[in-house]
């Protein structure tokens, strides 16, 4: 691409070309019009700056996608979006193309050596207005490092309080675990986003996570809420896939969002070139579906009692 930005427009099919006499042709044909009608509706800014930490300590399920490709669809709407991976294997920073190799300045260094959150701060080629605070594999020892510091539970939060960048969302990809990083997301954040996967032991571990949250409320954060669920890797062939969703609907209720991913090859093939799914094919099942649900994110809001609008 030349270095510069590979937004998503550029890649978008004319609609003329498109032979619909074909079921593939057909079907084609309503991706590029579901696309360009989504593009003509903006998404609202949000009238204070929204940090939304992304967990869920089983993995699989969708986390580092879910952040990613929300992340591109909000961006791709002019709204500024700073991405921070805080999980030591990167691959959010992969996913949007920013270098992570060890030596690179990164988020590591934010949280062991005090250094601004600014200064380790990258524009994303994904879209004019997406930056990301990489990781690289010194994360991997910051949970041991951390112990030792004092007020180590606050590092994150100090850092994203004292950014001179303005941005409207920060989302922050946690590790698969509940350990020092995660808890430093929950402190720095005012909302927190689980995604679960439409399959068996999709709940599993979930307790855990929410028990902690209520501890990090109850002496740590008593702004944090749980403000949206999101289903991921919905499979409309089985019939597990929709007991699932009815299960998790009937327990949280109006936090989960009413768009559900769909399993889809280019979500998953599209990390691997460095590109979020927006990117590498902007008319997928995947696509198409991270964009309404960012919108769904958007539109709907967050209130401090919890509500969600």
């Amino acid at each position: 691409m030349g270095g510069g930005y590979r937004g998503y427009d550029s890649v978008i099919p004319p609609l003329d070309p498109l032979d619909r006499s074909t079921p593939i042709g057909a079907a084609a044909a309503a991706a590029v019009e579901a696309l360009a009608t989504e593009r003509r509706q903006p998404f609202p800014r949000p009238t204070r700056r929204r940090i939304i930490s992304v967990a869920n300590q089983k993995g699989g399920v969708g986390k580092t996608t879910t952040t990613v490709n929300l992340a591109a669809a909000l961006a791709s709407h002019g709204i500024r979006v700073l991405v921070i991976d805080l999980d030591p294997q990167g691959n959010a920073s992969t996913a949007l193309g920013i270098d992570h190799h060890s030596g690179v300045p990164s988020i590591y260094e934010v949280l062991l050596g005090d250094r601004p959150l600014d200064e380790v701060i990258v524009a994303s080629a994904e879209a004019p207005a997406l930056f990301c605070a990489p990781a690289t594999i010194d994360l991997a020892g910051a949970e041991i490092e951390l112990v030792s510091l004092v007020a180590r539970e606050n590092r994150l939060h100090r850092a994203i309080q004292s950014m001179q960048r303005e941005v409207d969302y920060v989302l922050i990809d946690c590790p698969p675990s509940l350990g020092l990083l995660t808890v430093n997301a929950l402190v720095a954040a005012r909302e927190l986003l689980i995604p679960i996967q439409c399959e068996y032991y999709a709940l599993e571990g979930l307790g855990m996570l929410l028990r902690n949250v209520e501890l990090v409320q109850a002496h740590l954060n008593q702004d944090l809420r749980l403000s949206t669920i999101l289903l991921t890797m919905y499979d409309s062939r089985t019939r597990l896939a929709d007991q699932v969703v009815h299960e998790v609907k009937e327990h949280f209720g109006d936090r989960v969002l009413g768009t559900t991913i769909p399993r889809n090859v280019r979500l998953a093939e599209a990390p691997s070139y460095g590109q979020s799914a927006l990117t590498y094919d902007p008319t997928s099942r995947g696509s198409l579906s991270y964009l309404a649900a960012a919108r769904e994110l958007a539109e709907r809001g967050f209130e401090p009692n919890g509500a969600v609008r």
